[in-house]
């Protein structure tokens, strides 16, 4: 009976992580298209200092009295670093968004998770064993075919995600580097705080005052990205990494509807084939990252 209450339980925290698994990433993309749709009248920095400032603010809002303490780190300039990587991922990530579809560019974000792997050999000491270095070739050739290098504009956009992808996966290597030290609410706070001080310095020289939809889509980009966040604390709190990184892939579903109903796009053949070769690929590097973690050597 013991037993079956554990797995019961186990069950019952798998169900809830996945739940706000699947819910970040509806509101990750969901952040995404309003940034599109804002990026369509207003320069991209502008919509940039909008994801930052109004989700500082929330995240003021909720931390209240308890913010100054959380700002002590034992390592200031590696937290600083780490945000402003974030904060240039968005750039680079918003910047792609205005100028490919929603989907495509999703899909591109995903080597960050390849990348990671890769990175985590030299930054964190990991060993990677033939399989996972396999894993990592095939997951950079489903970017190519996604990318499609040849001088085309629109390919050439492309790699704009692909170098927030970059930046990505070297912000959550120095996230876990951080773990080890400060509280996931302090690192939470320096990435929200660091990119709204940087954005309003630089936003007055593309600044276009917005009517009242733009401030509501605005308000809306900052809330999103903050509530995101802490569904996805939400989600690896409920449950192991395990059950509910997989999932994650599930924003791929979520872009394409987007990019269908808001932008009328729908990618061609050769993006669902590079997107499915990534989505493969990372699945297979974490299936043996969780290998290799119960057996204790490289895979």
């Amino acid at each position: 009976m013991t037993g079956l209450r554990v797995r019961a339980t186990l069950s019952s925290g798998s169900s809830r992580g996945i739940f706000w698994m699947l819910l970040t990433m509806l509101l990750f993309v969901s952040m995404d298209t309003a940034a599109k749709y804002l990026a369509q009248s207003y320069p991209v920095l502008q919509v940039v200092w909008a994801r930052y400032v109004f989700h500082a603010l929330l995240l003021a809002l909720y931390l209240n009295h308890r913010l100054p303490g959380l700002m002590r780190t034992q390592r200031l300039g590696i937290q600083l670093f780490r945000s402003l990587l974030l904060l240039i991922t968005t750039v680079l990530f918003f910047t792609g968004l205005s100028l490919i579809p929603l989907a495509d560019a999703s899909a591109i974000m995903f080597v960050a998770p390849i990348l990671v792997t890769a990175l985590s050999i030299p930054m964190l000491g990991e060993k990677v064993g033939p399989r996972r270095w396999a894993s990592i070739a095939v997951g950079f050739i489903g970017a190519l075919i996604v990318i499609r290098p040849g001088g085309d504009s629109v390919q050439l956009a492309a790699l704009l995600p692909f170098g927030a992808a970059c930046c990505y996966a070297l912000y959550q290597v120095i996230t876990r580097s951080l773990s080890h030290s400060d509280q996931p609410l302090t690192t939470l706070a320096y990435t929200a705080l660091v990119g709204a001080v940087v954005m309003c310095f630089v936003v007055p020289f593309e600044w276009q005052t917005p009517d009242t939809h733009g401030w509501l889509i605005m308000i809306l980009i900052g809330f999103l990205g903050g509530v995101s966040q802490f569904t996805l604390i939400k989600a690896f709190q409920s449950a192991p990494a395990t059950a509910v990184t997989p999932f994650s892939y599930s924003s791929l579903i979520w872009a394409t509807l987007y990019g269908f109903l808001i932008f009328g796009e729908l990618p061609d053949v050769w993006t669902i084939v590079g997107a499915i070769i990534i989505a493969a690929s990372g699945l297979y590097i974490f299936h043996r990252e969780n290998l290799k973690k119960s057996d204790n050597g490289p895979s």
